[in-house]
């Protein structure tokens, strides 16, 4: 029995995946829940486990080549047939006691010639990548024609574009000659031929040069897409943080004791931001302009950026994130990112934000303007909080210089989706939250 491997669904909105590295080939054991195969999407990058025990018969995609969810991917022969089984042992000659028949007729129990091995399939019973098979198509190629260089002589993508790399352009018919008119010659200016801008370098040697991770590339690709898609705006908010500040002193030693981690400012922001977006449901929601429509979500996917020790940035998902109170959000948090830190998400954790947060406070940033995370309609941006001088009101009314714990939130929103006032509002109201809420109350 053989058992077709197909791109998988690896996330909610994934729909193509590219694969990276084959981890086992054409005649390679496989044990169920062996990892077959790596890919990579706009997301994050997966191994797809084996469904079942067999051997490797067959491997349809090359790599390097993105496809479609859906498309099988290779064939895995089941244990029991896996290994051919071997060609029967030549019957015996006769007794001697048997009439011999005449040499001139030999009989048709003799052993027959062996057939002459053949290498390879003939390539129109070769299986071809949904790749191959569009370049064959628009082309109008024999398939015969080319010669294989993959896997057991297969044709890849590469074979039909070194192919048609060979063959000659289409022949133009020129148009016939006309006779020339006499005309003054007429001086003309040399233009300058373009070319690249030249590297500035420290010396005469240049400097390093480096290949994209998959990562950066998906985050560029991902960061153009959203500016030049969203009309994007950016406010920001000062908040007084003294009253948590107190409160993260009162109980940080019980906190770690009992969670094993710190207790930060971002679940105390996270935790009043799910109040706003409630108050405020356009900014919970996520803006298709093609399909003049406005998805308002009822739950909040809250989304929260993740440092991969600088090497690269993605963001976890918190969903339903209103049913968490401070502890559970800070729970989640800290086990989300220290899953993503180790390459332990799967895609479906890294997919499906309604809002994002992203938090640069703990590298020191005074304000920052984040871009947004589309087709979320708007991003926080939680900013350094430390003591600064700051005016307060004294309970007899008069104007005082006081230390106070501050930072700043940064807010950078869709304009496409709402307006500058409801985008105020919801600052604000984040503002009082985190300034006023009973957080004593939040950690008993």
């Amino acid at each position: 029995m053989t058992t077709t491997i197909s791109m998988p669904q690896l996330g909610e909105t994934i729909t193509e995946g590219t694969i990276l590295r084959w981890a086992k080939g054409v005649g390679d054991a496989i044990a169920q829940g062996e990892a077959v195969v790596e890919i990579s999407t706009d997301k994050v990058d997966t191994e797809v486990p084996s469904p079942v025990t067999g051997t490797m018969l067959e491997i349809l995609v090359e790599e390097g080549e993105t496809v479609e969810v859906g498309t099988e991917l290779c064939l895995v022969g089941a244990a029991e047939s896996a290994a051919p089984p071997e060609d029967p042992a030549p019957p015996a000659e006769p007794p001697s006691s048997a009439a011999a028949p005449p040499a001139e007729a030999p009989s048709v129990a003799a052993v027959p010639a062996a057939a002459p091995p053949t290498s390879s399939p003939p390539k129109g019973s070769m299986r071809l990548s949904p790749v191959v098979r569009r370049l064959v198509r628009r082309h109008g190629i024999d398939i015969s024609l080319i010669q294989g260089t993959g896997q057991g002589g297969r044709v890849s993508r590469r074979d039909v574009e070194a192919y048609l790399a060979t063959l000659p352009s289409p022949s133009v018919t020129a148009p016939a000659p006309r006779t020339p008119t006499a005309v003054p010659p007429t001086p003309v200016t040399p233009v300058p031929s373009p070319s690249l801008p030249a590297v500035a370098t420290m010396g005469d040697e240049p400097r390093e040069k480096t290949d994209l991770s998959r990562m950066r590339v998906r985050i560029a690709e991902n960061m153009i897409r959203s500016r030049r898609t969203a009309a994007h705006v950016w406010s920001a908010m000062e908040v007084d943080y003294e009253p948590i500040a107190e409160v993260r002193a009162a109980h940080r030693e019980r906190f770690q004791r009992e969670e094993g981690f710190s207790l930060t400012y971002l679940p105390f922001v996270c935790r009043a931001v799910i109040d706003a977006l409630r108050a405020f449901p356009v900014v919970n929601s996520s803006f298709y302009l093609e399909k003049r429509r406005s998805v308002y979500h009822d739950r909040v996917h809250l989304g929260i950026a993740v440092d991969l020790d600088q090497q690269g940035l993605v963001v976890v998902t918190i969903r339903n994130a209103e049913d968490l109170r401070l502890a559970g959000l800070a729970r989640h948090i800290r086990r989300l990112a220290t899953a993503a830190r180790s390459r332990q998400l799967g895609p479906d954790q890294l997919t499906g934000s309604t809002f994002t947060i992203t938090n640069p406070g703990p590298y020191g940033s005074y304000l920052s303007a984040p871009i947004i995370n589309v087709p979320n309609a708007a991003i926080l941006s939680t900013d350094t909080v430390a003591k600064r001088p700051v005016v307060v009101t004294t309970s007899d009314g008069r104007d005082a210089l006081a230390i106070r714990h501050t930072g700043f939130l940064g807010f950078s929103w869709d304009h496409r989706a709402f307006d500058g006032s409801t985008a105020v509002l919801f600052l604000q109201r984040i503002k009082h939250n985190l300034e006023t809420w009973d957080w004593e109350q939040e950690l008993k």
